[in-house]
């Protein structure tokens, strides 16, 4: 199974979500902002650790489908853009830490449209449903060597 965030990891990722048709979650998940109202919409999410450098991704939601790439120079634009370490990134998309808990904890800084983040979860979350247990198998589960141990995963 790749390492999280890898390159192999985000083209198992997108292959996973490939035939995915999202259209119904993302219209549902765009009535609380403007911009992702629309359909279309990016979310960045900016990586950092002390002992690595910075990973960027953009998460694209546009036309009933989502994907996912890994922008090292940072030249995509996005609507909204997290800021978190790896192992809380990690646990949340393995399951063990609720996204707004981090939010709220501050874990997780946030530039641009808060409502466009919440309405990326809402898509993933849906996503995630649609997958089942594939969804569980993307994220290798033994990938803890970032993990410092530091705090409760499961608040």
């Amino acid at each position: 199974m790749p390492r999280y965030l890898s390159p192999e990891w985000v083209r198992a990722f997108n292959a996973a979500l490939a035939e995915l048709d999202l259209t119904d979650a993302i219209a549902a998940a765009g009535t609380g902002s403007v911009t992702a109202a629309s359909g279309t919409f990016t979310v960045a999410q900016v990586i950092t650790d002390d002992a690595a450098a910075s990973v960027r991704t953009v998460l694209t939601v546009d036309q009933g489908r989502i994907s996912l790439e890994v922008d090292p120079t940072g030249s995509r634009p996005a609507d909204v853009t997290m800021v978190l370490r790896h192992a809380d990134a990690l646990a949340m998309a393995r399951g063990d830490l609720d996204p707004a808990r981090a939010l709220s904890t501050g874990r997780v800084r946030v530039r641009g449209e808060l409502a466009v983040l919440v309405a990326g979860q809402a898509v993933l979350n849906a996503a995630a449903a649609a997958l089942g247990g594939a969804w569980a198998d993307l994220t290798d589960r033994d990938d803890t060597d970032d993990l410092d141990g530091s705090a409760d995963l499961h608040e």
